[in-house]
């Protein structure tokens, strides 16, 4: 199957700036509050990449773990309901935990992700997602880190995929899913 010619959306460069600003943003804003560890909490699979450059640039100590959420049916249909996949390895009750998520679209995966980790009694629970398209925007969802506010349009790379392709570009392009 060929692959199709990607309109670049967000270049290499712009990513790396705007995770860099995020960063030292977050360890700012955690030291402030008198915080001395991040639990950092990835949704896999689209926020590998994005947590992984993040967490390197933090300039506060922090843990790694990984949740998984899913609420495809195939590659580009969304079922509406959200069904953990993944949990944590260790109790949030009295962490700090920070959600790193690749993208916001309707709003209903971290929603739902938001009330099962409030649940469990963190001392506080923050995110920072990568890109949010509000125009898709179904459930109202706090975002309280924003990398880029985009359109509503297919995005893959640096994380994100289509059919399990192009994850791994560095920087973030427009697809024509397949009809």
């Amino acid at each position: 199957m060929p692959t199709p010619e990607l309109e670049v959306l967000l270049s290499e460069e712009t990513i790396r700036e705007r995770v860099a600003e995020l960063a030292i943003q977050i360890s700012h804003d955690y030291k402030a509050e008198g915080v001395d560890d991040v639990y950092m909490l990835g949704v896999l699979r689209g926020a590998f990449i994005f947590l992984a450059d993040l967490s390197r640039r933090l300039t506060l100590p922090r843990r790694v773990d990984f949740i998984a959420l899913s609420s495809y049916e195939d590659a580009s249909t969304t079922s509406g309901a959200v069904r953990l996949v993944l949990d944590v390895r260790a109790p949030l009750r009295g962490k700090h935990v920070l959600i790193v998520e690749d993208i916001v679209d309707s709003g209903k995966t971290l929603d739902y992700l938001l009330k099962i980790l409030a649940a469990r009694e963190p001392a506080s629970l923050k995110t920072c997602v990568l890109l949010h398209k509000p125009e898709r925007l179904e459930v109202p969802t706090r975002i309280d880190y924003l990398g880029f506010t985009i359109p509503d349009k297919w995005v893959v790379g640096y994380g994100l995929d289509y059919t399990d392709r192009y994850r791994t570009l560095p920087y973030i392009g427009v697809v024509q899913p397949e009809r």
